[in-house]
């Protein structure tokens, strides 16, 4: 499907992308230079600024059909990436594309490029939805609230390179695939005392110590065992001598699930346990949820449809449907809104050391992968246009 020139351009873009990466929301350069492409490439329309930094492009077949959704995220992580000779290393301090999203954003430029070449041919619309602000899981729900799915769409499809898997495989499969996660601060609060007078006071230290230990039997004892299900506590904060107790401790965790059923109950009882514990040591507590995305749940017919072009590219042997990751992405939010499909595309290559896991500073990946996603997301769309 691509020209040996369209492969190179394929590759220089990924990798000017991922020589000036950008965070979630400053995200100036990227959109700009997305805008400029996608608008000298006709597009029927070209948006910016929406959810801040994202762009949409929309394209018109050569007469009315369905539509379709192609979602791409654009933001880099905070991350100092290691230098391993390689040409194209970032040149900003401590920003990395470390997950690939250079990759995602140079294939649906070219997706775009290859559409609107052949947009006599193919029937309905496409939009090209260029997301910022994924690593913060805030992206999507900006978009749409400004108005990234209107007109709407009858389907939606994105592609996340994928180091658990070597380059040349696709993995697809229905349902879940990644994880909801709702990220938590718990406040423990007393009125602060001395040390060595510890009758005095409540102490947030002690109940802080016990509610750890008790919030993990919302997994080993309140989650059915083949639902999976992760809370873990990533951050606690209190005190500031060792003859205080202190009249504050702050635990930050974060709550992970496949099943929506699963997840309510469990963000309840989180609740509840913080209640329980707080009052049985006498101290006050506060919750707030900070960050909150849904599990990234396929559609499944539109997953049928996804693997069956997998096969046709790749070939039935190098298409699986194992990939699931307690993972969060807000391609959620598109799913829950439009019926579609995300998928991985392989992008391991052990013997070249690019088999880094995601959002490590050694992260990379193999560039043949970025062929695979264009010649698979397009036809996916070609598609779902064409009635498949």
């Amino acid at each position: 499907m691509l020209t040996s020139e369209q492969r190179e351009h394929l590759v220089e873009l990924r990798r000017d992308f991922h020589r000036y990466p950008e965070l979630a929301h400053q995200e100036h350069r990227t959109a700009h230079l997305i805008a400029d492409r996608l608008t000298d490439l006709r597009l029927d329309e070209v948006r910016t600024g929406v959810g801040q930094t994202g762009v949409v492009g929309i394209l018109n077949g050569a007469r009315p059909g369905r539509r379709v959704l192609l979602r791409a995220d654009i933001d880099a992580l905070p991350l100092t990436e290691t230098d391993r000779g390689q040409s194209y290393r970032s040149t900003q301090p401590a920003v990395h594309h470390a997950c690939g999203h250079d990759g995602h954003t140079a294939i649906l430029l070219t997706v775009a490029e290859l559409l609107a070449a052949r947009r006599d041919a193919w029937p309905g619309s496409v939009t090209f939805a260029f997301q910022p602000a994924e690593e913060r899981v805030g992206g999507a729900a900006g978009m749409i609230q400004d108005g990234a799915i209107e007109p709407r769409p009858d389907a939606s499809f994105g592609l996340h390179l994928w180091n658990e898997i070597p380059v040349g495989r696709i993995d697809v499969r229905p349902g879940p695939i990644f994880a909801s996660a709702d990220a938590f601060v718990v406040e423990l609060c007393s009125t602060g005392g001395h040390a060595a007078m510890p009758h005095q006071v409540a102490d947030p230290v002690m109940a802080s110590a016990q509610l750890i230990v008790a919030l993990q039997t919302l997994v080993s004892r309140e989650s059915p065992p083949l639902e999976p299900a992760v809370l873990t506590i990533g951050s606690i904060h209190g005190g500031s001598a060792p003859n205080i107790i202190p009249t504050r401790v702050e635990l930050q965790g974060t709550l992970r699930a496949f099943a929506p059923e699963l997840r309510d109950r469990l963000l309840s009882r989180l609740r509840e346990l913080v209640a329980s514990v707080a009052s049985t040591f006498r101290v006050e507590s506060h919750v707030r949820m900070t960050d909150s995305c849904p599990a990234c749940i396929n559609n499944v017919e539109m997953a049928e449809l996804v693997q069956r072009v997998a096969e046709s590219i790749a070939g039935a042997d190098n298409v699986t449907g194992d990939q699931r990751t307690m993972g969060a992405d807000d391609m959620s939010l598109f799913l829950n809104d439009v019926p579609g499909c995300y998928f991985f595309v392989g992008a391991a290559n052990s013997e070249r050391g690019l088999d880094s896991p995601h959002h490590s500073p050694a992260f990379d990946f193999d560039e043949r992968a970025l062929d695979i996603g264009v010649q698979t997301l397009a036809s996916v769309a070609l598609e779902f246009l064409n009635g498949g």
